[in-house]
């Protein structure tokens, strides 16, 4: 009998496109962990972030709203701490929350409902990464360049290495101290790796484990004039219309990138098999997701910021053998779901009461092997654009529209590469007129473009104001009492090494 409520081990890649992954049909990449928790787990086939860019992802993933409305529109956003996240219905369900890792969050909160955060951050917490719609040909310095391409390779050691290696070492220190305690919660662990993010660099264990003719190079480039605006934008963003590339540096970035997957996996298979030494795996559901995808060279492009599919879907997977029977689903979902979906199964036998409905969906019809939803929705209003881009992407069909571009409308069961734009073709007139209408219904895209633009100004103000004189830093400086770990004079060595020791010794 699995139990009521269950404990939730979610495991985060970031910039992870599930393209490069086993199980969703990569010929090269080795990650065998993650296919093993595919094997017996439900695999969705088409499941997509909301926002392909690492802050309003993580943001629509944790509150379950689209960016426009929680004000989380880029990486220098502030998340809101009156917005309810699946960390709070968690945890007013009598849960243990916990988040060891990246999570990316701006401004004083850097908690949002997890009851611990093991680590910091490895990214800024405040204002400085604003971009300006208003001044879009000034390129910042934090802007994504090619240095990742064109430097990819080998490394001993790395920000990431040293990241990860860290956020994994105290998440599986905290799995054994649940596993030792006496805290009866069940508990929901997030742990978030930044890993295969770019810059595209990774040990030799890791890069060894591929070599350079397997390596597969992009299916589709695209000359300049047959990139769409937005695309366009994006290689100036980027310097990558000043920057080109050799093929050679092209496979090595992809190499260092599926090492980077192979570490990815091997870090996960740790977690696992500490989750099961722990005697907790049959009660935990463990999920597999990402923020965001990687072009990985696809139409010329690097990195995410578009709704083209190597940035914005995502691999999820949820394991509960002794809940759910291992299937796949084709049906279109997103981050947003997860959270209806973790406060539904945390509630137990009762239902989840929302301050504010979410705009995602429970997972729990498909998990279940019923009819449930095939729809996401999409927002983009970060650096590369120029106005907000909207998706939305039913059965066959996305549409991206945006007031300063044309419009977009791909079929992806017949075209997945995305090379055929359906909106100027008279016969698919009556699919993009209903989908016109839809987003007319659904946004006010002139307010929303104001409101981006007015916090993008009182961000700039404020990031300026906040360097002069005295700085004081929001980022998440982690507590740690040190004489209250291993042996202290305070307690009975022998009660000291009993408590730790695990199992313990009848």
């Amino acid at each position: 009998m699995a139990a009521e409520r269950p404990n939730f081990l979610i495991l985060m890649a970031d910039q992870m496109n599930p393209a490069a992954l086993p199980c969703y049909g990569h010929k090269v990449t080795r990650a065998p962990h993650i296919e093993a928790l595919a094997a017996s787990g439900v695999v969705f086939d088409a499941a997509y972030c909301n926002s392909p860019l690492c802050a309003p992802s993580r943001y629509a993933f944790l509150s379950g709203l689209l960016p426009s409305k929680t004000g989380g529109f880029d990486n220098a956003a502030e998340f809101p701490s009156e917005i309810p996240t699946f960390a709070h219905y968690l945890r007013r369900s009598g849960y243990r929350t916990i988040l060891s890792g990246k999570m990316h969050f701006c401004g004083a909160d850097q908690l949002h409902g997890f009851e611990e955060r093991l680590t910091t951050d490895i990214y800024p917490a405040d204002f400085g990464w604003t971009p300006d719609w208003e001044r879009f040909e000034e390129r910042p310095s934090w802007y994504h360049n090619m240095s990742s391409v064109i430097e990819a390779g080998l490394c001993v050691r790395s920000n990431q290495l040293d990241f990860d290696e860290d956020v994994v070492f105290s998440a599986r220190r905290k799995l054994f101290e649940i596993a030792r305690g006496g805290d009866g919660r069940p508990f929901c662990l997030v742990v978030s790796l930044t890993h295969p993010h770019d810059p595209y660099a990774i040990t030799a264990e890791y890069w060894n484990r591929y070599r350079e003719d397997e390596i597969d190079l992009p299916r589709v480039t695209l000359p300049p004039d047959r990139l769409d605006p937005h695309s366009r934008r994006l290689r100036h963003v980027c310097a990558m219309d000043r920057t080109p590339v050799t093929e050679q540096q092209i496979r090595n970035a992809r190499r260092a990138y599926y090492g980077a997957v192979s570490f990815v996996d091997d870090q996960f298979g740790l977690l696992c098999r500490s989750l099961a030494e722990g005697g907790l795996a049959e009660e935990t559901i463990v999920i597999v997701l990402a923020d965001h995808g990687d072009m990985l060279g696809e139409r010329d492009l690097w990195y995410k910021m578009s709704f083209f599919e190597g940035a914005c879907r995502i691999p999820l997977i949820v394991t509960a053998p002794r809940r759910f029977k291992p299937r796949r689903v084709a049906a279109a979902v997103s981050l947003l779901d997860l959270l209806p979906t973790l406060a539904e199964l945390g509630a137990g036998a009762g239902e989840p009461r929302y301050a504010t409905p979410p705009d995602g969906r429970s997972l729990l019809p498909h998990l279940e092997g019923r009819e449930g939803h095939d729809e996401v929705i999409g927002e983009y209003l970060a650096e590369g654009a120029v106005a907000p881009i909207v998706m939305i992407r039913r059965g066959p069909y996305k549409f991206i529209h945006s007031p300063a571009d044309p419009d977009q409308l791909y079929d992806l069961a017949s075209g997945p590469d995305e090379l055929r734009n359906l909106a100027g073709e008279e016969s698919a007139r009556p699919v993009l007129e209903a989908f016109r209408r839809e987003v007319a219904a659904r946004w006010d895209l002139p307010r929303l473009h104001r409101d981006v633009v007015e916090s993008q100004r009182r961000r700039h103000l404020v990031a300026a104001a906040l360097r002069e004189g005295a700085y004081r830093p929001w980022d998440f400086q982690p507590q740690t009492d040190a004489s209250r770990q291993y042996v202290r004079n305070n307690l009975e060595l022998d009660d000291i090494e009993a408590a730790a020791r695990f199992p313990r010794v009848s």
